[in-house]
């Protein structure tokens, strides 16, 4: 499996493993599905897109950016989406890998993660196994497809030479 950077010829398989994931309401703040052009400009608007990919076949995508402007801008935002046939089997591990390594291309020194719902355990102990810290814990903080709210947790991670900070 190579992780790499989209290319546009990626984006209708990045657009369907990126709705999976809306629709399914359990992960991204968006409620509203991607059509082809709204996928074109939002992944070209992002600073960095990657996708993981195995025989032709797009298996998972990141978006990288910053999470903020001006005096907190040198902090990014990331999203992970893996189809769910390929979950479990290290496509998540290599794209938030790949992510933290173009951090310094542009001029990131610190990931923050401002919503991981807390019944995503799988996410939280990848991000752990990796070195993120958690923040805290915004009870209420997510909106469920059913309705009912659960807890965020927001999580950081220092570039090693930023760990001064």
């Amino acid at each position: 499996m190579e992780v790499r950077a989209y290319r546009e010829t990626d984006i209708s398989g990045m657009r369907a493993i990126w709705n999976e994931v809306v629709e399914e309401g359990r992960a991204f703040p968006q409620t509203g599905c991607l059509s082809d052009e709204e996928a074109t400009i939002f992944f070209a608007s992002q600073s960095y897109c990657g996708v993981a990919e195995e025989q032709g076949i797009i298996k998972g995508l990141y978006i990288l950016h910053p999470n903020n402007i001006g005096r907190v801008g040198h902090i990014a935002n990331a999203s992970y989406a893996v189809e769910k046939r390929y979950q479990g089997q290290g496509v998540g591990r290599a794209l938030v890998q790949d992510s933290l390594s173009q951090l310094p291309r542009f001029g990131f020194h610190i990931m923050q993660f401002n919503a991981v719902v807390a019944s995503n355990h799988g996410a939280l102990h990848l991000y752990e196994s990796l070195g993120f810290q958690r923040l805290g814990t915004i009870h209420g903080g997510f909106l469920m497809p059913d309705g009912s709210y659960e807890d965020i947790i927001p999580m950081v991670y220092y570039v090693e030479s930023s760990a001064s900070y």
